[in-house]
Order: structure tokens, then C-alpha cells, then sequence
């Protein structure tokens, strides 16, 4: 064993040994890399219902915005439009998405992104979550506010100055035609990385995929709390509004609120309240009932209310056969007659005999 100088800095008992594991070590890390993992797994609904979530949020906050601007100056709000709306979703994005890494509804359902392309292969599943870069961040915003900012105020200009009402060799007419066809792109390739993201749960958008920003679960121990009771009691409400609707066209409102009536008010009331018993006979108390709370005609004119094809009721009064009519076809036999307050239950046209002078000459000349 050679001697060792004074001067030499002594070696770690261990060093040898690391190196001579080394080979090992490598081409363990190389089987693990490899190796297959269990691939996380996070619910889709709570991706869903995080972008639920935010949607309701942005909608109280525009709400707010307009109800605002309305006081001040309305026509800000069609003018600029396309600008306060971006405006706000930098609002949100700043203080959601680029502080936290995760927007407002992805934190309430326990959720935020990572950044997927340091989670490849076995890492997929390991405990630490890699954050967003700034430059994936920064991309996010740009292609969620910047995209829709650019392509609403494109719109705006496009249709405003008819593009596409110009001759198709226009090239105005070509760069409006451009863009529909990438708007029909765009969805396509949305609803299919929709259906993709039903199937594995990965990627929620389309911008997501394209960015590897993927939500993960931010506290992994985090049970998911699931109350039914608010489920159960909106299932109660729907079931009781759906029979109600249904329920409804069914009953006579009207034919009930006037059994109701007679029931609870005596007769003389319902008669005397109006002062139609005092009418001549001659005159439709209907017709005048219609025509009570509306515009009669010009100021000191007065109304006529003849009765025209007059028609009989039980209890002996006489009215339009339109209105009577009308009355007993939506009340049936509860209406009560206006002048003296009898149920009104059959209805007879009045006949009126008319006196021929010839026929009584040739009566006096037959005797």
C-alpha cells in the first residue's frame, strides 16, 4: 500500500465505492425513465365545472362593468367594447392564472396547471408538480385575451364595412373568406380535442394542449367533498316546476278566482259594486266593462254601447252575443250576469216579432 504525503487531501472511504456503482446507478435511471407509471388521474367534472366557474365570475364582473358604465356614458359600452372586455380578462388573468397558476375556478375546485412537458414518461405521476414557465404564462395570455380581442374587433371591422358582400376577387373578400374558414377550422379541432380530453382527461381547451398546461389536483390528499343535498333539493324544485307547467293549462284560473268570489262576497256586492244594474237595457254592460279601462274616444264624446245581435241569458238580461259569448266560453257557468249577479248558464237568441201591416189587411179582409 503506497504512503500517503502529508500534503495530500484525504479520500472519503466512500468515494471508491460511488464510482463503482456508477454503471449501476446509470442504467437504473435509464429502466426508470422507461419504466411504465401509473398515469394521474383527475376528474373531468371538476376541470368542467372549474370553467363553469369562471365563466359565472366574468359574467357578474361584466354585468357590474355595464351597469356602471350605463350611468355614465351608455354609448361607451357599444363603442369600446371589444377593449373593456379585454381589459377585464387581463384583470383576471393577472391576478388567477399569472400569479397563482391557476384561475379562480380551478383553485375552488382544488385544481391548478403544471407544466407538462416536465412530466413526460415515468414523471407523470411523481409528487412535485413542475410550474408554469413565464413563457408559457405569457402565451396563455396572449392567446386567450390577445386572440379574442383581435378576432371580436376584426369581426367588428369586417362586417361593418361588408367584406363579404365585395366581389370574390377582392382581396377583402379573400381575407374575410380566410377567416371563416379558420374560424370552422378552429372549432373542428376544438370539439375533437373536447372528445379527446373525455377520453384520457388531460387537456380541458384546445390552447391547453398546444401550451402542455395541464390541471392537476393541487392538494393530491384533498378528499372531494360531494354534498347532495343542494343536488336534491334543485332535483325537487325542477321535478315541482315541471308539474306546475304542466299542471297549469289545465285549470281555469280565471273560472276559479270567480267561484272564489262568489263564495266569499255576497251577491249585492258583486251587482252594486259597478252600478251596472242601473243601465238601460238597451246598452251592453260587457261592452262598457271592456271599455272602462281603456280610451273611449274623443274627450266629451259619449260612448255607445247598443247591444247588437242580442242574445238572452237565464236570468233574463240581454248582452252582445260576442261578448256573452266570449264570457261563457273561458268562465262557463260561473260568470255571473253584471246587472243582477245570477249565474249565467244557457244563453237564447232573442226573436223579435215584427208586425207586417199587410198580412193584418188581409186578416180584417178575410173576416
Amino acid at each position: 500500500m503506497p504512503s500517503r504525503s502529508p500534503t495530500d487531501v484525504p479520500v472519503p472511504e466512500w468515494t471508491s465505492h460511488w464510482r463503482e456503482i456508477q454503471p449501476t446507478l446509470a442504467k437504473l435511471r435509464r429502466s426508470m425513465a422507461t419504466a411504465r407509471t401509473l398515469p394521474i388521474k383527475v376528474m373531468r367534472v371538476s376541470q368542467l365545472d372549474s370553467d363553469i366557474l369562471d365563466g359565472e365570475l366574468f359574467e357578474i364582473l361584466k354585468d357590474q362593468l355595464w351597469a356602471g358604465l350605463s350611468l355614465v356614458k351608455p354609448a361607451l359600452k357599444e363603442r369600446f367594447e371589444p377593449e373593456l372586455l379585454a381589459v377585464l380578462n387581463f384583470v383576471l388573468f393577472k391576478f388567477s392564472v399569472y400569479d397563482t397558476g391557476a384561475t379562480y375556478g380551478a383553485g375552488l375546485q382544488n385544481l391548478k396547471y403544471r407544466n407538462e412537458w416536465k412530466h413526460g414518461g415515468a414523471l407523470e405521476s411523481v409528487a412535485k408538480d413542475a410550474p408554469l414557465t413565464q413563457g408559457q404564462k405569457i402565451a396563455y395570455g396572449v392567446l386567450t385575451i390577445g386572440g379574442q380581442y383581435a378576432w371580436s374587433r376584426a369581426n367588428r371591422y369586417i362586417t361593418a364595412r361588408g367584406w363579404g358582400e365585395l366581389d370574390e376577387s377582392d382581396t377583402r373578400n379573400k381575407i374575410y373568406r380566410l377567416l371563416q374558414t379558420g374560424e370552422k377550422y378552429w372549432k373542428a379541432f376544438s370539439l375533437l380535442n373536447f372528445l379527446v380530453f373525455l377520453w384520457n382527461g388531460k387537456y380541458r381547451t384546445l390552447i391547453d394542449r398546444i401550451l402542455a398546461m395541464r390541471l392537476v389536483y393541487a392538494q393530491k390528499s384533498m378528499n372531494r367533498q360531494v354534498s347532495f343535498e343542494f343536488l336534491n333539493r334543485q332535483m325537487v324544485w325542477h321535478a315541482f316546476t315541471e308539474f306546475l307547467l304542466f299542471l297549469v293549462p289545465l285549470i281555469n284560473i280565471e273560472k276559479l278566482k270567480l267561484r272564489m268570489m262568489r263564495t266569499l262576497l255576497p251577491k249585492s256586492y258583486l251587482v252594486s259594486s259597478k252600478g251596472y244594474d242601473k243601465m238601460p237595457e238597451n246598452q251592453c254592460v260587457i261592452c262598457h266593462d271592456n271599455a272602462s279601462g281603456a280610451e273611449t274616444g274623443p274627450v266629451g264624446q259619449i260612448p255607445d254601447y247598443t247591444v247588437h245581435n242580442p242574445y238572452r241569458t237565464n236570468c233574463g238580461h240581454i248582452f252582445c252575443y260576442y261578448c256573452i259569448q266570449s264570457k261563457v266560453a273561458v268562465f262557463g257557468d260561473e260568470w255571473p250576469c253584471l246587472r243582477c249577479g245570477e249565474r249565467v248558464e244557457s244563453i237564447a237568441k232573442v226573436m223579435n216579432k215584427v208586425d207586417d201591416p199587410k198580412s193584418e189587411s188581409l186578416k180584417l179582409a178575410g173576416h
